[in-house]
């Protein structure tokens, strides 16, 4: 493996969509081969514990994702899952502790490390690691302090920002910082991401000021999109629909949700076509009491598609994360000789 790999361990029904974000954040950091996720790293046919104890092993950072039922019992109430020896968590963890690898909580959405008595003896020493948080509403300042974090670790400076003087057409960072503060937030989602610089002024473009700088930073993301989904449980089969605003870093607009269109919350994109936003319902089971829920959702601008993974949390039941590509609804153009209204 290459030098300075990274492990992330998760708890499926705890963190998944955090982590899947969190890999794909990293991967282009640090490049895929250094960071070891079990969905995209372990073979058809493996044996899930053979490979994850020779990649812990390997590793020389484990990122272990704690959020708020990290610590909950399964389905049938028999005590927490990590004490039981064959819980594949507490073995990714274990395993890093023993071997001297470096351990980092990351601490999902306001979730506390639990104390020490709460964990089985081999786990007790993650309590004297200390943690790093991770939140829907500062998701790009932490996943870059953690970046950077990783970095100090490994003994690798970040890159240089690109000189003007070998970079004349691009527009440098300074100049996003003195047009706006909405600018100033693209820009940090920009370092965040992809670490890629701005893109080329068009030859022979003079415009400058706020409205250069928003119209250089934002990926074409408004508009409408939709995306055949299927749900965790039987014959739940939506086409969703997407109807998406705003300018320079700021998502507005709605995602349906079971058909029905819901209001977007904390959107934001950032200039590599990162983008991520929060929907909210309520779930009933059982014929009970309504249980509020959010949608998280985490994703990326891929040619003419949306690239997008949505986790559930809270509600009445445990969700999987749901993967799903929206495409983008492109209006028909009006019959020969026909006129096409105002």
């Amino acid at each position: 493996m290459s030098k300075g790999q990274i492990f992330i361990s998760y708890r499926r029904a705890d963190s998944a969509g955090y982590a899947r974000a969190v890999y794909d954040a990293l991967a282009r950091q640090f490049g895929a081969a250094r960071v070891f996720i079990d969905v995209d790293d372990i073979p058809a046919g493996m044996s899930f514990g053979e490979v994850i104890a020779r990649a812990v092993g390997e590793s020389e950072v484990l990122l272990v994702l704690i959020g708020k039922s990290w610590l909950a019992p399964p389905a049938d109430g028999q005590g927490a899952r990590l004490h039981d020896p064959a819980d594949l968590v507490r073995r990714e963890v274990a395993t890093a502790l023993a071997s001297g690898v470096r351990v980092i909580p990351l601490l999902v959405d306001g979730a506390a490390m639990p104390d020490p008595g709460q964990l089985p003896e081999d786990l007790r020493p993650l309590c004297g690691r200390n943690a790093l948080e991770i939140g829907n509403s500062r998701f790009a300042a932490d996943l870059e302090r953690l970046a950077t974090t990783l970095q100090q670790g490994f003994g690798e400076a970040p890159a240089p920002p690109p000189s003007a003087a070998t970079t004349p057409a691009r527009l440098p960072r300074r100049a996003l910082v003195m047009a706006s503060l909405a600018a100033l937030a693209a820009a940090a989602g920009l370092a965040l991401w992809s670490r890629r610089r701005l893109p080329e002024a068009s030859a022979g473009a003079t415009a400058t000021g706020p409205a250069a700088a928003a119209a250089a930073v934002r990926p074409p993301v408004n508009g409408t999109w939709t995306a055949d989904v299927s749900y965790d449980w039987p014959g739940a089969n939506y086409q969703e629909r997407f109807e998406f605003g705003g300018d320079v870093g700021e998502l507005s607009g709605s995602a349906s949700f079971l058909g029905v269109p819901r209001g977007l919350v904390d959107g934001r994109v950032d200039p590599g076509g990162q983008l991520r936003f929060v929907t909210r319902s309520a779930e009933v089971a059982g014929g009970g009491n309504a249980e509020p829920t959010e949608h998280r959702y985490l994703g990326r601008l891929a040619g003419d598609e949306l690239q997008l993974v949505m986790q559930t949390v809270g509600g009445a039941s445990a969700h999987v994360p749901v993967k799903l590509v929206a495409r983008r609804v492109v209006a028909a153009a009006p019959a020969a000789g026909a006129s096409s209204g105002r």
